[in-house]
């Protein structure tokens, strides 16, 4: 056998009853194999018959009543040599050895504690975060909970929750999970609705920070109260942060009358669900980090403690898609008020939101170490007025890289048409666009010659 140990295998030489922890860990994993009689390369050395039978007899009903599953347990034989092959399942709950859980990381059996121990009981039993109970009774809903945040949700669930306003607030808990069967209320009720759920949860909140670069920070914000307020604290912090400019040629309507359009760094609407998607699916068993918004001259990445729950991936994010909710009772809030429109189509919505704003798609990172990160990256817009400005660009060139967002490319006759300019004039405008990397030239001459923006 020329295999290697990894996560489902393990070569023993012989068997000793310590390796029970390895057959925990197997279970509590993706399952795996034990192959006794082998040195660690994975070279057979055999065991003697008269030890193969009596393990044979005597392993299954010692893992069965030691560990509480079942493995098969066989021999196997090679050149003449006495092997045996402990074959063990995953387990569909957790699986303790001596009073200590274990999992397979790479090739070693790893023993887990504190929050790993934690997210992995949770994992096993079927339970979620959210839904485990605090200390705090119903009737005590006046003390805990925020009258305005209750109020404020009432507004926002209308549409899919019409007769909600009618409801009393005990009532609307009840029918949105958020009280368990004894009378306590859950943790997504508090960090929901509560007055001050840090100080249940102390790490559950966010922060915004402005750097010049990593090591100097211009301004940081700790955004803090329940859900619905951190997400409004958020998205003001950020907009603290970031550039605004108005385009006077567009007039829009709103409720303080004729306003012109505001054009952001980032579209709104997409780092507002970018916030709701970090705030929903963050995992809140690491106390270890918050909810972050770094924001540096051409980026902004906003990270939350926890990576993909399986079989979830980076790819799969980019399409409509489905999957396990970390945190059901919250992300069912968040649905009834009206901030999340269908399961996994947010991040379809924010790429969509950077194109429709001629910026880069976002980038989705996940960092797979210890609980796990994601981040979402917007790009800023390398092509707008004030950096192209900033690049001496005339008023000429600015509007011909207006006119590639808008179509897609520019032809040297269009050049001159929007701009009443020479051929001569044009050329030599283009010619200035391609040497400072904003215009790539397509094609080489003749009127199929075209020019559209160099991809950042």
């Amino acid at each position: 056998m020329e295999k290697l140990e990894n996560q489902i295998v393990e070569f023993k030489q012989s068997w000793h009853d310590e390796y029970l922890k390895t057959v925990a860990a197997f279970a509590n994993s993706k399952g795996g194999t034990i192959y006794i009689g082998y040195n660690d390369s994975g070279e057979a050395i055999g065991l003697e018959k008269s030890e193969t039978k009596k393990l044979l007899e005597n392993l299954p009903n010692k893992i069965r009543n030691k560990l509480g599953i079942t493995p098969f347990v066989r021999e196997e034989i090679q050149n003449g040599k006495s092997l045996l092959n402990i074959e063990v399942p995953r387990s569909s709950f957790p699986v303790s050895y001596n009073g200590k859980f274990y999992i397979r990381a790479g090739s070693t059996t790893h023993e887990l504690s504190g929050i790993e121990l934690s997210s992995f009981l949770l994992e096993k039993t079927g339970d979620s975060w959210d839904e485990l109970p605090t200390g705090v009774n119903i009737d005590q809903l006046d003390e805990v909970l925020d009258a305005e945040s209750i109020e404020k949700f009432k507004v926002l669930a209308r549409q899919r929750l019409p007769l909600i306003e009618q409801d009393t607030t005990k009532s609307i808990l009840q029918k949105l999970n958020l009280v368990t069967g004894d009378g306590r209320i859950t943790r997504a009720c508090m960090l929901l609705f509560g007055k001050n759920p840090q100080k249940h949860f102390i790490s559950a909140y966010s922060k915004v920070g402005r750097f010049k670069n990593n090591t100097i920070i211009l301004d940081t914000v700790e955004v803090k109260g329940n859900l619905f307020q951190q997400l409004d604290g958020i998205l003001e912090a950020i907009k603290k942060n970031i550039n605004v400019m108005f385009d006077t040629s567009v007039r829009e309507l709103s409720l303080e009358g004729v306003t012109r359009r505001e054009i952001w760094d980032y579209p709104l609407d997409a780092l507002r669900e970018a916030s709701i998607n970090a705030l929903v699916h963050r995992d809140y068993l690491d106390t270890s980090a918050s909810i972050e918004v770094r924001i540096y001259d051409d980026e902004l990445i906003l990270s939350n403690p926890g990576k993909l729950m399986p079989p979830l991936t980076i790819e799969q994010l980019k399409e409509k898609h489905s999957g396990r909710q970390r945190n059901p009772l919250i992300a069912a809030v968040f649905y009834y008020a009206n901030l999340i429109e269908s399961w996994g189509s947010g991040t379809i919505k924010m790429i969509s939101l950077c194109k429709k704003h001629n910026l880069p798609e976002p980038e989705f990172v996940e960092r797979k170490e210890g609980l796990g990160q994601f981040a979402v990256v917007f790009h800023k817009d390398i092509f707008n007025e004030e950096e192209l400005r900033k690049r001496g660009l005339s008023e000429r060139q600015i509007k011909a890289v207006k006119y590639v967002k808008e179509k897609g490319k520019i032809t040297n006759k269009e050049y001159q048409e929007i701009s009443k300019i020479s051929e001569r004039t044009a050329t030599r405008d283009l010619f200035d666009l391609v040497s400072k990397k904003i215009f790539v030239q397509v094609g080489s001459t003749g009127k199929g010659t075209n020019y559209i923006l160099k991809t950042p």
